[in-house]
């Protein structure tokens, strides 16, 4: 079975562009012959435990106006819309009151980097990020084992 690992996200990503001091950044990468698309497809295909954790994600942050989905007719990958969908990168996310994220996808080489970037706009955005991180790194690491070949 391919090795995940941590890694640093290379520099052809778009995602380095939206990037500023303060911001979050991670990168998880594996040996895998998919296009980003698809391994986007396959990554974000979450098991039931974590689909339980967004629906409760989902219904305690409704009543504050957050964002819980794409915008009706906006081409989405699981519930996070479509921003970039290239030969070499996919891109997924939104902006939203509290913070502002995108999950990319990016191929280089024989590998595939699985990223997410987090700008937090205020002490909200800053709370909720350290809240959901330990449910983050685990729903990143079963997405990444699923972008790996025979998943």
């Amino acid at each position: 079975m391919p090795r995940i690992r941590t890694d640093r996200l290379p520099a052809t990503s778009s995602l380095w562009s939206l990037c500023r001091p303060g911001d979050f950044l991670d990168c998880t990468s594996v040996e895998s012959p998919l296009s980003p698309r698809a391994a986007a497809l396959r990554a974000l295909a979450l098991p039931g435990w974590a689909r339980a954790l967004l629906g409760l994600r989902n219904a305690l942050v409704r009543p504050f106006g957050l964002r819980t989905g794409p915008e009706a007719g906006q081409e989405a990958i699981g519930m996070f819309p479509v921003q970039k969908d290239g030969p070499d990168e996919c891109v997924l996310g939104f902006d939203d009151r509290h913070l502002n994220f995108r999950i990319a996808v990016l191929r280089d080489g024989e590998r595939l980097f699985l990223s997410t970037w987090v700008h937090p706009h205020n002490p909200a955005g800053r709370a909720y990020l350290a809240a959901v991180m330990p449910f983050h790194i685990l729903i990143t690491r079963s997405a990444a084992r699923r972008m790996a070949p025979g998943r």
